[in-house]
């Protein structure tokens, strides 16, 4: 029914998908990523990433691995994020180059040949970048772009606006990816710092084919925390020149009530200027001392070393690292997790 499904230890593409509650999406995506991937004529493996979904995720991925075991499969013991779920499947990949893509069809999967050809072309990084629907909410689309200018603009790591985690890798420039062992990863800006020849292919963002985006407003403000705080800390130093411009406030209103006093003989008016001043400083106080409780978090979660996700089960991986002589994806979930040559 299908083409040849001799397994093949060392394929030429990998695919990564990440996967939170999406089953009603890998079939389909399986069905669509087939035709692209047989106009390349290469080997290639699918690794769908499980990352603790509470529906029938699990067992799709096992059936489509039943049907074709290029599929393989990778289970979350629980719910830990779209970015080390991307991280698991990066760290499985035996692809000389390796694409991640998102499960709900909104990165379609007919670009995939347009990356293989700049990747032949020698380019060791190929991102996308997205031209939104219409659909997409104006706040949204506005937000993004707020974002990526103020996260380039704080740490001088450049992501134009659409770059998502739509994009391929050369075995290079993922091995040196997988060389990171921070927590709270931000891999559109590791992307970015480590350099490579770098191309871009542009497309246009697909709807979703079923279900419900997984990113709301609390997942992406604090994706953006982790972005900004994990890449510069230029904020602590703005803390600096916000504290100094407000003491600097602060001790002209202090000189100037001198003067009326010991000069003028005068009572300074103004008592609600006074508090107005007192509140605004209080607050950008504690605002600053957030900012850097933020930062002083992060260190904790570091120093802690606990393991950044935990695989449960896997589907068609084992076998396939150990006959590569690498460790089996179950127990690379440390910070120092990635070893390859």
């Amino acid at each position: 029914m299908f083409e040849d499904f001799t397994p093949r230890l060392a394929p030429e593409l990998s695919i990564v998908v990440p996967a939170f509650n999406e089953s009603a999406n890998l079939r389909k995506l399986y069905h669509e990523i087939r035709g692209p991937l047989a106009l390349l004529g290469m080997s290639w493996e699918i690794i769908l990433v499980d990352d603790g979904s509470t529906d029938d995720t699990w067992s799709t991925i096992a059936a489509l691995h039943e049907e074709d075991p290029r599929i393989k499969g990778v289970r979350f013991s629980r719910n830990f994020g779209h970015q080390y779920a991307l991280l698991a499947g990066l760290t499985s990949a035996a692809g000389q180059a390796t694409i991640c893509m998102d499960a709900d069809l909104q990165h379609p999967p007919e670009i995939i040949p347009k990356l293989v050809a700049e990747w032949r072309a020698g380019s060791k990084i190929v991102h996308t970048v997205r031209l939104d629907s219409t659909k997409v909410p104006l706040l949204k689309r506005m937000t993004g772009r707020l974002f990526y200018g103020v996260f380039s603009f704080l740490t001088g790591v450049a992501i134009e606006p659409g770059m998502a985690d739509f994009r391929l890798f050369d075995r290079q420039a993922l091995n040196s990816v997988l060389q990171f062992g921070e927590q709270g990863m931000f891999l559109r800006g590791i992307v970015q710092w480590i350099g490579f020849p770098a191309s871009q292919v542009v497309f246009r963002s697909g709807e979703r084919y079923s279900g419900q985006t997984k990113y709301t407003w609390r997942k992406m403000i604090k994706f953006a925390l982790d972005g900004i705080t994990s890449f510069s800390i230029i904020p602590l130093r703005l803390g600096i020149i916000v504290g100094i411009l407000t003491s600097g406030v602060a001790f002209w209103l202090m000189a100037e009530a001198i003067y009326a006093k010991v000069v003028l003989n005068a009572t300074v008016a103004g008592w609600a200027t006074t508090i107005t001043v007192m509140s605004f400083m209080f607050g950008m106080l504690f605002i600053l001392l957030g900012l850097l409780g933020e930062y002083i978090g992060r260190i904790l979660i570091q120093v802690r070393l606990r393991p950044r996700f935990v695989v449960s089960e896997q589907i068609g991986l084992a076998a396939a690292a150990s006959a590569r002589g690498d460790t089996p994806v179950a127990t690379l979930v440390g910070p120092r997790d990635v070893k390859r040559s």
